[in-house]
């Protein structure tokens, strides 16, 4: 089949069918001189539509052409190079999702309010350190962080609140929890039911990615095995009850963030992909039944043309992956879908305002690399929380990259670039190679344990490192083009005061509700902990009759015990 032949097929079927669910933004898409934009440029572009499909050939597929199908292909279809839907942002813009979360339930709320009313279409939830490691926020643990970094959430209470006047079946919510991710999906599943919603329609993500905390990040509770457990069973429950949540997030954003490569970000985010398919297949379940509810979450740092290839040739590596690996069957469970956010490591407390421009580079090369949903930083984190201003400024350059620039108006606007290209197929290559190291290590867990991956990402980051410090690698306001300045930005504060309402609030939801019902349920929980059933059932039994994030925690803490990294 020649290339005007596959395309014509493209057209067809593929994009046809699209375009009968899914209309574009608009009925002509067009530069500021009236140059017909087409919906994807290919080589032999003869007309806005595509190839002039009155002068097709019937000779054979010519060896580069045969190259572009294999590695290229159409947006929608296999290896997804391209972009994983037909009509990309020429239907819909990605998921405008700006991750917040601090002090109370109630002031995150305010935010997420607020956020929503100026445009934002998807919550991202952060949560506080004593939350995201499972303690409730009257542990002793927590003294001095709560709500600090993110919200405090110990009770479906505090759930509740935090998603008030927010209807859940009709936003599509992110949360960033991994160790007790099931908990606190239970808690969201639970708030939803009470608010009538139908959880089979509720739409989101939950990080649940713990093989990148071993690596990069720390906020891990349990040993390998059982951690792996609750993944699977998030798994298994979702793929029959809420079949349109992602059911985890594989991150290479703190990989990256914990200073690795872009080659690295990509080859230990999917290695660590393999591990969770391995294992969910080791509990039994069909890998079609499962893995197109995976997603994966990556970092966009300020190198814009090795970042577009990155994602790029993320997508490719996952399909081939999947399909040949794994003998998946459904194209859906080729596609990587992903969230990205802008590289918090680049942001400089120095002349803070440089970290606008910063951020619109790296929110660009997301875009241009068919990114499915996108936080953008504000300009102030590398000093304190971000104000309502400088969230509203970030949320501001989503929106005029989506709406002023004409980027998304033309599916992977810079495929053919020789650069692209060649950036492209060498991140495939050096990736590639990383896993199969890892898989001659026995996998990625067996790879984490040897610290492989921990080594790897510190040696990178020295490396970078050295070269700010010699001035090889130019860091604007910090190693050059230095000023005298006063940073007279508006800054946010926590309440200190708000740990002490957290405790009153928990003191009264254990004086208010069913002891012995509380006391039977984590009897229940302790002895479904020892065996194999599925705990998501008993998750949600239990919160719905206001048993804690901590107390669930620590009793699977007492039956499996807590995670000791070892030094390397």
């Amino acid at each position: 089949m020649t290339l005007k032949d596959a395309f014509q097929k493209w057209q067809d079927t593929t994009l046809k069918k699209t375009l009968e669910k899914f209309k574009e933004r608009k009925e002509r898409f067009a530069t500021s001189s009236d140059i017909d934009v087409p919906r994807v440029a290919m080589p032999g572009l003869d007309t806005p539509a595509g190839f002039d499909m009155d002068e097709r050939s019937a000779r054979p597929t010519q060896p580069a052409e045969q190259e572009y199908l294999d590695k290229l292909g159409f947006p929608g279809e296999y290896p997804f190079t391209r972009g994983v839907q037909p009509t990309m942002y020429r239907s819909r813009f990605w998921t405008m999702r700006q991750y917040a979360g601090f002090s109370t339930a109630e002031e995150s709320n305010k935010r997420y309010r607020f956020l929503l009313d100026q445009g934002q279409t998807g919550l991202s939830v952060a949560f506080d350190l004593p939350t995201q490691i499972g303690y409730d926020a009257d542990d002793p643990i927590a003294r001095g962080e709560v709500g600090k970094v993110g919200v405090s959430i110990s009770s479906i209470r505090d759930m509740e609140q935090l998603f008030d006047q927010i209807p859940l079946d009709k936003v599509s919510t992110s949360m960033t929890i991994n160790a007790p991710a099931g908990v606190l999906l239970a808690m969201y599943i639970a708030v939803a039911k009470r608010q009538g919603a139908d959880m089979h329609e509720l739409r989101g993500t939950i990080q649940n990615d713990i093989l990148k905390e071993y690596v990069a990040r720390g906020t891990y509770i349990f040993p390998p095995a059982p951690s792996m457990r609750l993944i699977t069973d998030i798994f298994q429950f979702c793929s029959k009850e809420v079949p349109y949540w992602n059911t985890i997030s594989i991150s290479g954003y703190h990989i990256r963030e914990a200073g690795s490569t872009a080659v690295q970000e990509v080859a230990f985010t999917l290695a660590n992909g393999i591990a969770y398919v391995e294992a969910a297949l080791k509990a039994g379940l069909d890998v079609d039944s499962f893995a197109g509810q995976l997603s994966f979450f990556f970092n966009a740092h300020n190198n814009l043309l090795e970042e577009v290839a990155k994602f790029r040739a993320a997508r490719r590596m996952w399909a081939r992956i999947m399909r040949e690996r794994f003998g998946a069957k459904k194209p859906s469970s080729w596609q990587l879908r992903f969230h990205t956010q802008t590289a918090g490591s680049t942001l400089t407390a120095q002349q803070p305002e440089n970290n606008v421009v910063r951020v619109t580079l790296q929110a660009l090369s997301a875009v241009l690399g068919g990114t499915q949903s996108l936080h953008t930083n504000s300009m102030d984190e590398a000093l304190w929380l971000p104000t309502e201003k400088s969230v509203r400024v970030a949320l501001r350059t989503q929106q005029i990259i989506a709406y002023e620039s004409g980027v998304a108006d033309s599916i992977d606007p810079l495929a053919g670039s020789y650069l692209i290209e060649s950036l492209t197929d060498e991140i495939e290559k050096r990736a590639t190679e990383y896993i199969r190291q890892i898989d001659e290590m026995g996998g990625a867990l067996k790879a984490i344990e040897r610290g492989f991956m921990q080594n790897e990402i510190q040696n990178a980051a020295y490396a970078a490192q050295q070269a700010i410090e010699k001035k090889e690698q130019i860091v604007v306001g910090v190693n050059q083009f230095q000023v005298k300045e006063e940073i007279a930005l508006e800054r946010l504060k926590v309440d200190p005061s708000i740990e002490l309402r957290q405790r009153e609030r928990l003191a009264q939801l254990r004086a208010s509700r069913d002891a012995v019902k509380v006391k039977d349920l984590l009897v229940k929980l302790e002895n479904a902990a020892r065996g194999t059933e599925n705990l998501m059932p008993l998750f949600i039994e239990c919160v719905e009759n206001d048993i804690t994030l901590g107390e669930i925690c620590n009793t699977l803490r007492g039956v499996w015990g807590e995670y000791v990294a070892e030094g390397f």
